[in-house]
């Protein structure tokens, strides 16, 4: 077998790595606000203030309890009765009621894929790679974004939600197969939940950098010189990642 074409186990983030996912949550924080700002607008609250609330509170309780979906729309509640109680406005069930519908109707949203997605699927696919998909959440609303794309048809059995993504949940997914930590790589966006968890494990890493990442997956990273991380900005250079890498490793073999 040409050495470039050595078979790589290749583990596959989904949200934000293969299909969109922050731009819908976005799209209802926008919602949010601006229903807050005609709320309390006796109370003179800034877009950016209400933000910033429902990024802590958010990001505390994803800390907390990992990918539960309820925990979005109950994030959106906290915040709004936090300004409640800081400006001495009345809370109204009804308001309550009407934040939960909004935070919840981010899970009804048209699943899309980034540009891409199945041209390299198909490509690692057809060079004979082994594909896994490890992603964050609640079964059923995975499952169901799963079914929309046909992601099945590129992972098979090889597939892995978890409420948690953090370094146990990977080990736990290593052990469950024979993987060959030298040939493995995981590709995500986050570097709190995909990156550093899989650099701690001794497997291969692609950082996909987006621009307006969640404020969750921004940690710091200290990078270990023996780890193997790349980063590049599109899904679509993966493929061509792990090939130069698989040359540059045979030509190091062949120098030595």
């Amino acid at each position: 077998m040409n050495s470039t074409r050595i078979v790589q186990q290749i583990i596959f983030d989904m949200d934000d790595t293969l299909i969109h996912c922050n731009k819908y949550f976005e799209m209802i924080l926008e919602q949010f606000a601006d229903v807050m700002l005609d709320w309390f607008k006796d109370y003179k609250l800034t877009k950016e203030e209400i933000r910033d609330k429902q990024t802590e509170i958010d990001v505390a309780g994803v800390l907390q309890s990992g990918f539960a979906s309820h925990h979005f729309p109950q994030s959106l509640i906290e915040t709004y009765k936090y300004f409640c109680i800081l400006t001495g406005r009345s809370f109204l069930a009804t308001e309550e009621s009407q934040l939960m519908e909004l935070g919840l109707s981010v899970y009804e949203q048209k699943i899309e894929p980034y540009p891409g997605m199945l041209e390299t699927l198909d490509l690692l696919t057809s060079q004979g790679h082994e594909l896994f998909l490890y992603t964050g959440g609640e079964n059923v609303i995975q499952q169901r974004k799963i079914e929309q794309m046909k992601l099945a048809a590129y992972f098979k059995e090889h597939i892995y939600i978890r409420q948690h993504k953090n370094v146990v949940a990977l080990e736990g997914i290593l052990a469950s197969h024979t993987f060959d930590r030298s040939r493995t790589w995981m590709i995500g966006n986050s570097l709190r939940t995909d990156i550093i968890p899989a650099l701690t494990a001794g497997i291969n890493t692609i950082y996909i950098k987006h621009p307006n990442e969640w404020t969750f997956n921004i940690v710091d990273l200290k990078t270990d010189p023996h780890s193997t991380m790349y980063t590049v900005s599109s899904l679509e250079v993966v493929p061509q990642i792990i090939a130069e890498h698989l040359h540059n490793e045979h030509n190091k073999r062949t120098l030595t």
